[in-house]
Order: C-alpha cells, then structure tokens, then sequence
C-alpha cells in the first residue's frame, strides 16, 4: 500500500500515471488494484483500478462525530482496507506514521520494504521510458546552447566576453533554461560552475566565467508530461586549458568509456564503481575506496560515488557505489558521472544517461566529451 499525492511521490507515480494533488490510500490485493479516491479525482486514474469513494465509506459521518478532516480521511483508509480485506501490506519509507498508526490500531500490519517499492519502478514502463528520452533529448538541446554560446565568447582581460559583456554563470543557465522549456521540459535547478566552483560537486555556479579555467555545466531537466528525468554533465574550458585540466578531463573520459563497457543485467553497480576507482586511482588520483592519507572528508579526486539510477526520480536505484549491491536488470536507466579534480582549484567531470538492455546499453545523451565548446556547438 502507498498513502501520497502523484505529484510529490515517485512510488505512487509510478503505479498511479495521473496528476492527483492531495494524498490517498492506493493498494493491491490478490491482484486487485484499488484507490481511495473522491469523485474529483477519479476520472483521471487509469482504468481497472478499482475506485472507493470517502463519502460511500462515511467521511460526512466521522467529520459529524467530531473527528478533524485528516482524522476522519484516515478511519476511511481503515474502512477502505477492511472491505477490501487486507489484513497486512508492505509500505514504502515515507508511508505517512499518521495514516499507519490509525491502520495498525485497526489490526492491519504493516511492514516497511522500501527494496520492495524501488524494484517495482527500476523496469522502466513504455510511458516512462518515452519521459526518460524527451528529457534527454531537452538535456542534450540544453547541453548544446550551452556550448554554442561559450563558443562564441571571446577573452578580455582572463574574461569571457560577448560584445563587451562579461559571460556569467546566470547567463549561460538561462540560455539553457530557455531551451530546455522550449521543449516542455522543467529545469528549475542546474550547474554552470566556474574554475573552483566545479569542484564542490553541487555548487549551482555564479559570477564571471573566466578563460582557461574548467566550466562544468551539469543538466537535469524533467520532462513535463510524465514526471520522468533525464542527467547528462559536460565540461567545457575556453581557451588553453592547464595541463592538470587536461588530464582530470583525460582520466573522467576513460573512467566513463571503461565503466560502461562493464554495464550489463546481473552486475552490481558497485562492480562498476569499481571499474571507474581503478582507472582513478591507478593515475594516483584519491577515491572513496582509496582515501587513506588523504584530508578527511574527501574532497579530492573522484571523492563521490559512480552515479545513480533516473526515471520518475533524479536519484533513484540502483546506485552506482560502495552500497550498489543490487544486480542490475535491462530496464534500468543509469546515470554514469566520473570525474576529478583539486577543491579550492577546478575539476573536469563527465556524465550521461544509459538504458540498460537485454544484450548491452543504449546511449540516451549523445553529445561529444571534448572540453573544446566549439566542438559541441558544431554538433
């Protein structure tokens, strides 16, 4: 059972495909899929699930007896799971305690499995799926006016300049943004970090843009139909990049390639993490698996985890790390992100998106690695 809105609940999203605003009960039993749903409401969910409705379970009735509306909403999940006849049900984490302790004082147990919940959306569904490639084909429009107007800047004084006006941080994300949207997608939040920036991981990036210095634009747009994501990184230098820069973007680059070669249904994501620690730290650069005699904590080298699962969530299962225990299953899409760098200094990371099949993985962000914006532009 699950108890939440569609539009703040990845799980419920997920077996519900409608746009529900307020929380309600939604429960499977002996295969029968059913919703405590208002008239307001119902027409939207999709059909075979079974419909009960507050005011035929008595809500009108609670609220007279005394009862406030959230009180009264959850005896009529009560009554709801009793005509159903469940007697026991796995929730999800953020399954509400309110709603809970009201089932579990009507005798109803409840077991919390959020593996289980994680697993029922790892198999994308075909609407998801399609979610999944309109924001990635947003992601690599966003990635490419991004690089089409670093491309058209020119260097005053270590600045970046387009007729006289210094480059920032904002406006490049703007352009992104005006992309992106134009192609129905949301991208409330992004990074377009500068130079030191780059290396704090989730700075968003600010202020003037400067020549030879790593920017490391990072995308994340929703796709507004389905509620499905898209995750792609790329870092561009302007300029004549530092040799540091150079082998950073070198090392990230290979650590990608290396680590999706050994992507497949039934590895664990933590194998592939370990791909990418040795192509790291066999150039001595530090990771979470090999930080003895660094700073504590890491801050670093590759000091964060290989990537993350996408879909109705930015970071969902599987993950790409030292707790990626789970095999992976062709269905999963799989954000893949390496990168490196010296906090205080810059960093050069890279990052896309990968449908897990039967037989391999398909790219879902193509677009080039190369720091040269110009190439990116062109393509």
């Amino acid at each position: 059972m699950i108890h939440a809105s569609t539009l703040g609940s990845a799980t419920m999203r997920h077996e519900v495909p409608a746009r529900v605003l307020d929380p309600f009960l939604y429960g499977e039993h002996d295969g029968r899929p059913f919703a405590v749903l208002s008239v307001i409401d119902a027409p939207n969910v999709p059909a075979g699930i079974e419909i009960l409705d507050p005011f035929s379970l008595g809500v009108l009735d609670l609220i007279q007896s005394g009862l406030d509306r959230e009180s009264a909403l959850a005896q009529v999940c009560v009554r709801a799971v009793q005509s159903v006849g469940v007697t026991s049900a796995v929730v999800p984490r953020e399954f509400p305690l309110f709603v809970a302790e009201a089932l579990r004082s009507a005798g109803v147990a409840l077991t919390v499995d959020g593996a289980f919940f994680d697993a029922r959306r790892r198999r994308k569904n075909e609407a998801e799926l399609a979610g999944v490639r309109r924001a990635s084909a947003a992601a690599v429009a966003g990635m490419g006016a991004a690089a089409s107007l670093l491309a058209r800047c020119d260097v005053r004084d270590g600045l970046l300049v387009i007729e006289g006006e210094v480059v920032t941080s904002e406006r490049v994300a703007g352009e992104v943004r005006r992309v992106v949207s134009a192609l129905d997608c949301r991208l409330d939040d992004l990074i377009v970090a500068g130079g030191a920036q780059g290396a704090v991981g989730h700075d968003p990036g600010s202020g003037p843009l400067h020549a030879g210095s790593p920017i490391v634009v990072d995308l994340w747009p929703e796709d507004r139909v389905s509620g499905c994501w898209s995750d792609m990184t790329r870092t561009f230098v302007v300029g004549e990049p530092s040799d540091d820069v150079i082998r950073w973007h070198n090392l990230a680059v290979d650590a990608l390639h290396r680590a999706v070669d050994v992507i497949a249904a039934g590895v664990t994501g933590r194998d592939v993490w370990e791909v990418a620690c040795d192509v790291f730290e066999a150039a001595g650069e530090p990771t979470q698996r090999s930080s003895e005699g660094w700073p504590t904590p890491l801050r670093d080298g590759f000091f964060f985890s290989l990537g993350h699962g996408v879909g109705l969530e930015t970071h969902e299962a599987p993950g790409l790390g030292p707790s990626g225990r789970e095999p992976l299953v062709a269905g999963d899409v799989l954000a893949v992100e390496p990168g490196t760098g010296r906090h205080g200094i810059g960093a050069a990371r890279v990052e896309d998106l990968y449908l897990v099949l039967e037989d391999g993985v398909e790219l879902l962000t193509p677009f080039p690695h190369e720091l040269d914006p110009r190439v990116g532009a062109a393509a």
